[in-house]
């Protein structure tokens, strides 16, 4: 009985038939061609694109159109992430999502602005009720932009299931680009998978050459190999409207004819996006920036988007048997590639020897582990890493060094340092070391311990910042008549801790300024209900993450009469 449980573990193997979509439902979000610079599932840093990114023409100021009848339900405004974003419901189940705007539209900017001035503050996350801000299909909604974690201007455009709030490929909904061209495979890497495995006499994983055939088809060189190997490859997909290059959408191997590994990015949950980096070959793309598909898993993770059977996508070398593995990369069009990959056993003849680190330290990934020394500690609560490995650990000179950069992790994992009695406990805080670099990281101190929790590998020491921010003006004003002039533009940085708050107040009342990180800058644009007929008063305070503090203050002039 127990191979036939095993089978019906991994029976349900084949990606799920997606449901029906209302396709007729929705419009496009904007008037202008339908141009990607990033699709659905494309790789990105620590997480999987979860929409689509639709160009702009390089520029801001394109009017942003309620894809369909609903009310808008949420409005997020952030320096960062998605920036302006503004979210509607849709009455058929599902919710749209429009991100880095400039700005809002007609009395959507209006209600974004009395809740900025009622909160007081630039950043603001609402959900107004559904009868408050309800919209038609093709209604203006906002203005786009190049808001928050933006590279360029562009409007990031998302579906989510309402209920569940998954995140589904807006292919599914009619947001169709011609495409007739397969994705590009533009490499293949061949893994060794434990300590006895070799490819091509290689204990580490090497790039396996391949030949186009006239059909399209892709042929390998002859693969050499002993104990467990897997494969991974590397490419993108592009359509016939875009110029960028674009994510894969869906990939599947095959041994010797049987399914074994896939995925399908048909649509993701927020929770599983930093399994990316157990997807792809995390040290490579540290080492060299290129994204390896690993089309298998030596230690299991739940990624939704993947199905795989029992072998985990690894492929078993015998004596005497030759195997035929198989990678099909395929588009949302099913424009597919194909690879062959002819694989022979060879008795283990290791040239090239794989990396082993030695360290007086393990880590199990799925127990938690506490590392100290010199009143410095490391806790790993279990879950933080996809898989069990040597430990990189000591404490040097006031410096806390844990592993490094190649070595994924997954979740938030504590750093603590004793020291009892410290003279300036509010200005200290556990910063990272890059080379000479300090960066700051959110600490608390309790009961004589300093305490920050992080994803990011490698050192850590105790730093102390007394600096205030700077807040500096390009062109100054005071003492000015500026009555032509539409905004004020300061620039505010901090070498430390970086920008906690920043207010603005204008004869005394607190006004809105706006902070676009990228520029390190904020702006104020005036209202002139806000502003006096002649001397007006300016007091900018910024303040850093650990309670500096440095004001601006300049007195200018306007007239009312232009």
């Amino acid at each position: 009985m127990r191979p036939l449980l095993i089978l019906l573990l991994y029976t349900p193997f084949l990606f799920a038939q997606t449901k029906p979509f209302p396709k007729e439902d929705f419009r496009p979000p904007l008037d202008i061609p339908m141009q990607l610079s990033g699709n659905f599932g494309e790789l990105r840093s620590n997480h999987f694109h979860t929409g689509f990114d639709f160009r702009t023409q390089q520029k801001e100021g394109f009017s942003v159109y309620a894809v369909g009848d609903g009310y808008i339900s949420r409005i997020k405004i952030s320096s960062y992430g998605y920036g302006k974003a503004i979210y509607i419901d849709h009455p058929n189940g599902y919710t749209t999502l429009y991100g880095h705007l400039q700005k809002g539209y007609g009395k959507i900017e209006a209600y974004i602005r009395a809740e900025q001035y009622k909160q007081q503050s630039y950043e603001i996350e609402v959900f107004p009720k559904p009868g408050e801000l309800v919209v038609k299909k093709g209604d203006t909604i906002a203005i786009s932009g190049n808001t928050g974690g933006s590279e360029g201007p562009h409007l990031h455009f998302e579906f989510r299931d309402t209920k569940t709030e998954k995140i589904i490929n807006p292919h599914y909904f009619g947001f169709d680009l011609k495409d007739t061209r397969p994705p590009a495979v533009s490499s293949l890497v061949a893994y060794p998978v434990s300590d006895s495995s070799h490819v091509n006499q290689s204990g580490k994983p090497i790039i396996i050459a391949l030949s186009k055939q006239p059909d399209g088809t892709f042929i390998s060189q002859k693969v050499s190999a002993s104990g467990k190997i897997g494969f991974g490859f590397s490419g993108y997909d592009q359509d016939d409207q875009s110029w960028n290059n674009n994510g894969i959408f869906k990939a599947q191997s095959f041994v010797n004819g049987k399914e074994s590994f896939g995925f399908k990015f048909d649509s993701l949950a927020f929770d599983q996006g930093r399994y990316i980096n157990a997807l792809i070959d995390f040290p490579r793309y540290k080492r060299s920036q290129q994204r390896v598909i690993k089309m298998f898993m030596e230690t299991p993770f739940p990624l939704s988007a993947v199905r795989t059977d029992a072998t985990n996508g690894m492929v078993s070398t015998t004596p005497g048997l030759s195997q035929l593995y198989k990678l099909e990369v395929s588009d949302f069009y099913d424009n597919k590639s194909t690879i062959l990959v002819p694989i022979d056993y060879t008795p283990p003849a290791i040239v090239v020897l794989r990396d082993v680190a030695v360290s007086n330290y393990f880590v199990y990934a799925k127990k938690d582990a506490v590392f100290e020394k010199d009143g410095m500690s490391v806790f790993f609560p279990a879950g933080t890493f996809y898989e069990d490995f040597a430990l990189q650990f000591d404490v040097k000179d006031s410096v806390m060094t844990v592993q490094d950069d190649y070595t994924p992790v997954h979740g938030n994992f504590s750093v603590s340092v004793k020291k009892p009695g410290a003279t300036n406990p509010e200005k200290t805080f556990i910063a990272s070391v890059s080379g000479k670099r300090l960066s700051y990281n959110a600490t608390k101190y309790k009961d004589g311990v300093f305490t920050t929790w992080t994803k990011n590998l490698g050192g850590f020491t105790l730093a102390e910042d007394t600096t205030p921010p700077r807040i500096t003006i390009a062109k100054p004003i005071e003492g000015k008549w500026i009555t032509k002039q539409n905004a004020i533009d300061l620039r505010i940085s901090d070498e430390m801790s970086g920008i906690g708050t920043y207010n603005g107040y204008l004869n005394g009342k607190w006004v809105l300024f706006e902070y676009e990180h990228k520029a390190k800058r904020i702006r104020h644009v005036f209202d002139e209900a806000l502003l006096n007929e002649g001397a007006n008063q300016l007091k900018v305070v910024v303040t850093d993450n650990v309670g500096n503090s440095a004001i601006f203050e300049t007195q200018f002039f306007r007239s009312q009469q232009k």
